[in-house]
C-alpha cells in the first residue's frame, strides 16, 4: 500500500578512490573516480521506511548533480507518494522541465541525472512499502507475445516465466484459435498466469466463444476493429454475464480518443468495478486531436466535450494527409532517393 507524504529529502557526495588503482580508465575517462550523488527521503508514514537512490558519476562534477537534486526538492517535499506513483510521467516532466534548472546543465545532462537519483529514491521507497524488490512490480504487469507463439510454445514459454507471476500473457497465440486460447488458458490459468486477447477480434461471436470456452481472463476491446459502438456494447454486456474484466486495447491514431468512452460506459452502466481493470494508454498523436483525451493520477478523465473525441485539428489534417499533404510532400521523394 502506497502511504505517506515526503516530508525529508537529503543527498551527499560519496566518492571512491577509484583512481588510486587505475579501475575505470579508458580513452574517455583518464583515472576516475567512481562517485554517486546518493539520495535518501522519508516519509511521514509511521513505518519510518526510507528510499534510496543514487545516479552514478565519475566525480568531477558530482557536486553540481548535488546542487542540482537540492534545486528540485520543493518538486518532492510535501508531495504524496501515491500522487508520484500514480502519475509517474508527469513528476518526471515536473522535475526536467523546471526551468530555474537550465543554468546548471544541458536537458539531458545534469537536471536528468538530479532527476534520476530522485526517481529511483522513490522506486526504492515504493518497493520497499510493498514489501517486493522493484523487479517485482515491474513483471506483476502483463506481458504480450503479439500472437507469435503456437499452443505448445505458448505453455511451455509461460510455464518457464511464471516464476515471475506475470498478471496475464497477451495474445499468447493467433486470435482466432478460440480452441487454442482455451487450451493455452486451461494450462496457465493454475500457475496464476491470465490470458489477456480481442484486439484482433472483429465481432461479438468471437467473443461470445471465447467467453464461453473459458478461454480468456481479461477482454480486450478495440475501438475500431469491433466495429464501432454497437458491437462493442453487446461484448461489455457478456463480459459483465461471464464476469471477465474488460481491459480495452489501445494507442495508435485516436485509438485513446475513442476508447475512453467505452470503458467509462462500462464502469458507470456496466460492470461498476474498477477490479482488475487497465485501460492502455499510449502518449502519442493527442496533440493532432481538437479534444483528446485527458489523464491524471495514470487515470482516464470522463471528457466533457460532445461528441466521440474524434475531430482532428484542420492544420493537422492538412499537413499530414497522404500524399499530397505538407509532410509527405517532404518525405516521399526522399525516400525515393
Amino acid at each position: 500500500m502506497v502511504r505517506g507524504r515526503i516530508s525529508r529529502l537529503s543527498v551527499r557526495d560519496v566518492r571512491f578512490p577509484t583512481s588510486l588503482g587505475g579501475h575505470g580508465a579508458d580513452a574517455m575517462h583518464t583515472d576516475p573516480d567512481y562517485s554517486a550523488a546518493y539520495v535518501v527521503i522519508e516519509t511521514d508514514a509511521e513505518d519510518g521506511i526510507k528510499g534510496c537512490g543514487i545516479t552514478f558519476t565519475l566525480g568531477k562534477g558530482t557536486e553540481v548533480v548535488v546542487c542540482a537534486v537540492n534545486a528540485l526538492a520543493h518538486h518532492v517535499l510535501n508531495k504524496d507518494l501515491k500522487d508520484i506513483v500514480g502519475d509517474f510521467r508527469g513528476f518526471y516532466r515536473q522535475l526536467t522541465s523546471d526551468g530555474q534548472l537550465r543554468w546548471i546543465g544541458p536537458e539531458k545532462g545534469v537536471v536528468h541525472l538530479a532527476t534520476a537519483a530522485v526517481l529511483n529514491a522513490v522506486w526504492d521507497l515504493w518497493a520497499k512499502q510493498e514489501g517486493k524488490p522493484v523487479w517485482k512490480l515491474l513483471v506483476d504487469m502483463m506481458m504480450d507475445a503479439n500472437q507469435r507463439w503456437d499452443v505448445p510454445e505458448a505453455v511451455e514459454w509461460m510455464s518457464k516465466l511464471a516464476k515471475f507471476k506475470p498478471l496475464w500473457i497477451e495474445e499468447p497465440t493467433s486470435p482466432d484459435d478460440i480452441l487454442g486460447h482455451a487450451t493455452i488458458s486451461k494450462a496457465l490459468v493454475p500457475l496464476g498466469i491470465g490470458i489477456a486477447t480481442g484486439e484482433q477480434c472483429h465481432n461479438r461471436v468471437i467473443f461470445k466463444q471465447l467467453l464461453q470456452a473459458k478461454a480468456l481472463q481479461f477482454l480486450q476491446i478495440d475501438s475500431c476493429r469491433l466495429g464501432s459502438v454497437n458491437e462493442n456494447l453487446s461484448v461489455l454486456l457478456m463480459a459483465k454475464k461471464f464476469e471477465i474484466p474488460v481491459c480495452p486495447h489501445a494507442g495508435g491514431v485516436g485509438l485513446c480518443e475513442l476508447v475512453q468512452h467505452l470503458i467509462i460506459f462500462d464502469y458507470i452502466s456496466v460492470s461498476a468495478s474498477l477490479e482488475n481493470r487497465v485501460c492502455e494508454y499510449v502518449d502519442h498523436l493527442h496533440e493532432h486531436f481538437k479534444y483528446p483525451v485527458m489523464i491524471q493520477r495514470a487515470s482516464y478523465m470522463p471528457p466533457k466535450d460532445p461528441g466521440y473525441s474524434t475531430e482532428m485539428k484542420e492544420e493537422s489534417v492538412k499537413k499530414h494527409q497522404y500524399p499530397d499533404g505538407e509532410v509527405w510532400k517532404k518525405l516521399l521523394p526522399a525516400q525515393e532517393n
